[in-house]
Formats: structure tokens, C-alpha cells, sequence
């Protein structure tokens, strides 16, 4: 069963690059209410964490230092069948494959460097927004 929340990230280019408040927007536009937000620069030990479910495939070290190289913006998301109708809005992964319009079309510079995380399953983003979000942050 579908539910109504969803964890996404602005990455750190899209930060760098000024995207975050366009990219928030495009999210709102999108029918999302943002139920908590948080501008963070997260540790070496925290992208480990977070990313731990990779930590086997040849990318993840490079991951881990991209993800570590800025701040970033960390959310929960909240909308009827949200993990799925966010996967499309933001687009496919590789910014070359994305719908236009999409965000990753939109702000993302290439597979690497792609502007924003959504969760890719239901249990995945509680476990993804309870992971930077305590219980008393989410509205």
C-alpha cells in the first residue's frame, strides 16, 4: 500500500549551482507539502550510514566523497502516493534519459552529479527521513 510521505535531498551541486529554492519550488508547484526541512553539511560517517546499502558497488566511495563535498537539504515530502509520483518528478537518475521538465532535466549535470535524491520505496523513505529527522521534527 502506497503512502503519503517521501524523503528527498538536494544534493550538494545543486546547492553549489544556486538550485535549491528553484528545485524547493518545483516541489511545492509539484502538490508537495514539505513536512520537515533541514540545511545540513553531513559527516564522512554519515554518508557511510546513509549510503551503507552500496557500500559493495564500485561507486560508493565517490558517493560518499560527493555527498560529504557541500551542504545539503534534507526533507520529508508529503503528498497522496508520494514516493511514486516524486520519482517522476524529479526524473531519471541519468539527467540525459530525463522527461523534460523534470528536476533532474532541469538542474542536474549529469548521473553523478544529478541534483536530487528521492526515496525508492515506501519503507525506504521512512527509513531515509527518520534517519536525519527525529520523531518531533516531523510534522
Amino acid at each position: 500500500m502506497a503512502t503519503n510521505r517521501t524523503f528527498t535531498m538536494i544534493k550538494p551541486d545543486a546547492v553549489e549551482n544556486g538550485h535549491a529554492g528553484a528545485i524547493l519550488d518545483q516541489i511545492i508547484k509539484g502538490g508537495f507539502k514539505v513536512i520537515a526541512l533541514k540545511y545540513l553539511h553531513i559527516t564522512e560517517a554519515q554518508a557511510k550510514a546513509f549510503y551503507a546499502v552500496h557500500a559493495e558497488r564500485p561507486f560508493y566511495g565517490e558517493l560518499v566523497e560527493f555527498m560529504t563535498s557541500g551542504p545539503i537539504y534534507a526533507a520529508i515530502l508529503e503528498k497522496d502516493n508520494a514516493v511514486a509520483d516524486f520519482r517522476t518528478l524529479i526524473g531519471a537518475t541519468n539527467p540525459a534519459e530525463a522527461a523534460e521538465g523534470t528536476i533532474r532535466k532541469n538542474f542536474a549535470e549529469n548521473i553523478g552529479r544529478n541534483a536530487v535524491h528521492g526515496s525508492d520505496s515506501d519503507e525506504n523513505a521512512q527509513i531515509e527521513g527518520s534517519f536525519y529527522f527525529s520523531a518531533i521534527e516531523q510534522f
